[in-house]
C-alpha cells in the first residue's frame, strides 16, 4: 500500500514553498521501499556535493565505497537469451547484488571500458551469426577500436543448436574477444543446446556464488531496490513453454497447387476461452508428437521392448511414450552419434567420427533414423533414451492478427516431406500439424513474444516487407493489423516462390488489399517462371530508387524467411541500393543500415 508524507508547510528556511510542494508532489504514491531508496539517493547527492561521506543515520544504505555494478547484457533473436538474463538478474537481486539489465542493442559499446563485472547471455542463429541486437557489440569487441579491459571480469552464456555446425559461435566469439582484450573470466563459458533449462540453472547458480566475494562486501542495501530498472520484461502469459495451452485444430488447408513442389498449409488453431493474447510479429510455440510409424521403427530396428520402463529426469515412462512425446527423433546432432556409438560400439560410426567435416555432411543429409539404419547395433532401452535429447517445441511466425481473427491463431507451415535413401522422411512438427493432427485434435501451444519484429508505433509510418515462401506469414498478420488500425502508412510487399500458378500464397487476400488501397505496391519474384532464376533480392535491386526513397521517407524494412541465404542476399541488395541511390561509399552504406537497425527500422525474423 502506498504511503503519502504528512502535508505540512516547508520546514523553516531550508526549502521554500515551491521546492517543498515539488518534492511532496513527486513523492506522492511512492511505497516504502521506493521512499527508502529516494532517501539514500538524496543523501548520496548531498555527500557528493559536500565531499563528505553520508552518515549511516542519514542514509540508511550508502556505503563509504562505491557499489560495484553487475552489468547483464543479452543478445536474443527469439527471446530465450533475454529470458535467461532476466532469471539471472532475479537471482542477483536475491543475493543483494547491484545490477542492471540491458539489451545489447541499447548498450553503448564504449561503455565496456568502465565496467567491472559483466555477464553476457547471447544466442547464435543461422551459420554462426550473432542475433540482430548483438551485431554492433559483437563487431566492436572484435574490432580495432575495442579498449583494453584489464579491470573487467566477465562471464558468457551462449545458446545454440548442436545440429548446426557453428554451435554457440556468438558466445564463443564474445568469450575469445573479451579474453584477448585482457578481461578475466569469472567462470567457464556455458555452451547450451536446445534442451538448456537444467544446465542454465546450474551455471547461473555457479556464477551467483562466484560473484559473492566481489559484489556482496561493498554493495549498499537500499540501492538494490533500483536494480533491474534498465529493461522491463514483457507481460507474462498465463501459458508458457513449460505450461502450454491445450488448443484444438480448426483447419489445415493446402494453399499450394496440385503440381507444386511444395506442400504449404494454412493452419488455424482455436484459442477459445484461453485468454491468450499475442501481437503481430510474435511466434507460436508448438509441442508435437513424433509419428507413430517412426517410433515403431526405432523400436523394431533396435529390437527393444516398447513397454519397458525408462527414466527421464525424475519421471518414468514406457519406451513408446518417451519416444512419442518426450524425445527428439528427427534432427541429427553430434551428441547422439557420440552416445549411440559408445552404447553400441559401432566401428563404422567410430571411423566416421574421426573426420569432423565428413561427419557434418553426413548428419546434414540424414535424420536420426537414417543413422540407426546405417549403423545397426545393440543397446538397452535406457541407453537409447539417454542418447536422445529432449523434444523441444518448434516456433512458427504467427500469420494472423487478433484484431481480425480474435480467439484464433493462424500459421503458414511448409510440410517437410521427402524421399531419401529409399525411405520417406518428414519433419517432426510439420508432419504432426499437416498430416497426423486431425480436425478438432489437441495440440499444446504457447506464445513466444518477439519484440524484435514489431510494426511501427505510428500507423502512418510506411513499411516494406520482404517475405518469400512461408516468410509471408507475419506480413499477413501485419496487413490484418494495419487494416484494423485504418493505417494511413504506405505498405509494400516483396514476395517470391517457384511458380505464379502454383505457389502464390494467399493470392486472393493480397489482391484484395491492393484493390482496397491498403497494399500500395506488391512486387513478385517467381523464380522458375522464366529461364533465369529471379529472387526477391533481384526485385529489390530493380526497384532500388523507390526502395531508397521509401527509406528516406522513414519506412521500416522487414525481412522474414531463410537466414542462411535469402536474408544475407537481401541485406547485400539493401547495401547496394543505399550505396547507389544514396550516393554513398560502401562503408557509409553499411553504416546507414546499422543506423536503421539501431532505430528498429530494419528488423528480421529469420530461421
Amino acid at each position: 500500500m502506498s504511503q503519502k508524507p504528512n502535508q505540512q508547510s516547508a520546514p523553516g528556511a531550508i526549502l521554500n514553498d515551491q521546492q517543498w510542494n515539488a518534492i511532496t508532489q513527486a513523492m506522492a504514491g511512492l511505497n516504502r521501499d521506493q521512499l527508502t531508496w529516494v532517501s539514500g539517493y538524496a543523501a548520496g547527492m548531498a555527500a557528493a556535493q559536500s565531499g563528505a561521506v553520508a552518515s549511516s543515520a542519514g542514509a540508511n544504505a550508502v556505503s563509504s565505497a562505491p557499489a560495484p555494478t553487475l552489468t547483464i547484457l543479452y543478445g536474443s533473436q527469439t527471446g530465450n537469451a533475454k529470458g535467461l538474463a532476466q532469471q539471472f538478474q532475479a537471482k542477483a537481486e536475491e543475493a543483494g547484488y547491484n545490477s542492471k539489465l540491458v539489451s545489447m542493442a541499447d548498450y553503448k559499446p564504449r561503455q565496456l571500458k568502465s565496467e567491472t563485472h559483466v555477464a553476457l547471455f547471447v544466442s547464435t542463429h543461422g551459420e554462426g551469426d550473432a542475433p540482430d541486437d548483438a551485431i554492433e557489440l559483437h563487431e566492436f569487441v572484435a574490432g580495432k577500436k575495442a579498449p583494453k579491459l584489464n579491470n573487467t571480469k566477465y562471464a558468457v552464456m551462449g545458446l545454440g543448436d548442436s545440429s548446426y555446425e557453428f554451435f554457440c559461435q556468438t558466445g564463443k566469439d564474445f568469450d575469445a574477444s573479451l579474453a584477448k582484450l585482457g578481461a578475466t573470466s569469472i567462470i567457464e563459458r556455458a555452451d547450451l543446446d536446445v534442451d538448456y533449462d537444467a544446465d542454465a540453472q546450474t551455471w547461473i547458480d555457479k556464477l551467483i556464488d562466484a560473484l559473492k566475494e566481489d559484489l556482496t562486501a561493498k554493495a549498499p542495501v537500499a540501492v538494490t531496490a533500483q536494480t533491474g530498472s534498465a529493461v522491463q520484461g514483457a507481460p507474462t502469459q498465463s501459458y508458457t513453454k513449460k505450461a502450454p495451452y491445450t488448443a484444438t485444430l480448426l483447419e489445415s488447408q493446402k494453399i499450394t497447387g496440385r503440381d507444386s513442389v511444395k506442400d504449404i498449409r494454412h493452419i488455424e488453431i482455436s484459442l477459445e476461452g484461453s485468454g491468450i493474447t499475442y501481437q503481430a510479429g510474435d511466434a507460436l510455440g508448438v509441442w508435437f508428437k513424433n509419428a507413430a510409424g517412426l517410433v515403431q521403427e526405432f523400436i523394431s530396428l533396435l529390437s527393444l521392448n516398447a513397454d519397458a520402463e525408462v527414466t527421464i529426469g525424475d519421471s518414468q515412462f514406457t519406451l513408446a511414450e518417451a519416444l512419442s512425446s518426450k524425445l527428439e527423433l528427427t534432427l541429427s546432432y553430434p551428441n547422439f552419434i557420440k552416445a549411440y556409438q559408445s552404447a553400441t560400439g559401432s566401428e563404422s560410426l567410430a571411423t566416421l567420427m574421426e573426420d569432423k567435416a565428413q561427419l557434418r555432411t553426413y548428419m546434414a543429409e540424414r535424420q536420426l533414423i537414417d543413422i540407426v539404419r546405417d549403423h545397426p547395433g545393440k543397446l538397452t532401452e535406457q541407453q537409447l533414451v539417454d542418447a536422445l535429447r529432449p523434444l523441444t517445441p518448434r516456433l512458427y511466425s504467427i500469420a494472423s492478427s487478433q484484431s481480425e481473427v480474435e480467439e484464433e491463431v493462424h500459421l503458414t507451415v511448409a510440410h517437410v516431406d521427402y524421399e531419401a535413401f529409399g525411405h520417406r522422411h518428414q519433419g517432426g512438427a510439420s508432419g504432426f500439424l499437416c498430416e497426423y493432427l486431425e480436425e478438432n485434435g489437441e495440440v499444446e501451444v504457447f506464445i513466444e513474444p518477439n519484440d524484435n519484429f514489431r510494426l511501427p508505433e505510428s500507423p502512418d509510418t510506411p513499411v516494406i516487407m520482404v517475405g518469400p515462401g512461408t516468410g509471408i506469414a507475419p506480413f499477413r498478420a501485419f496487413m490484418q493489423e494495419r487494416d484494423a488500425q485504418d493505417a494511413e502508412g504506405k505498405n509494400w510487399l516483396f514476395f517470391g516462390n517457384p511458380h505464379f500458378t502454383q505457389d502464390f500464397l494467399y493470392q486472393v487476400e493480397w489482391q484484395g488489399y491492393v484493390k482496397s488501397g491498403l497494399l500500395d505496391k506488391i512486387t513478385l519474384a517467381f523464380s522458375r517462371d522464366q529461364q533465369e532464376k529471379v529472387y526477391v533480392q533481384h526485385r529489390l535491386l530493380e526497384h532500388g530508387k523507390d526502395v531508397y526513397q521509401w527509406l528516406e521517407d522513414g519506412a521500416h524494412f522487414y525481412v522474414c524467411g531463410d537466414a542462411t541465404h535469402m536474408a544475407k542476399d537481401v541485406e547485400n541488395a539493401l547495401i547496394s541500393i543505399v550505396q547507389e541511390h544514396g550516393n554513398k561509399s560502401e562503408a557509409d552504406a553499411k553504416a546507414y543500415i546499422v543506423t536503421l537497425r539501431k532505430a528498429k527500422r530494419y528488423q528480421k525474423d529469420v530461421y
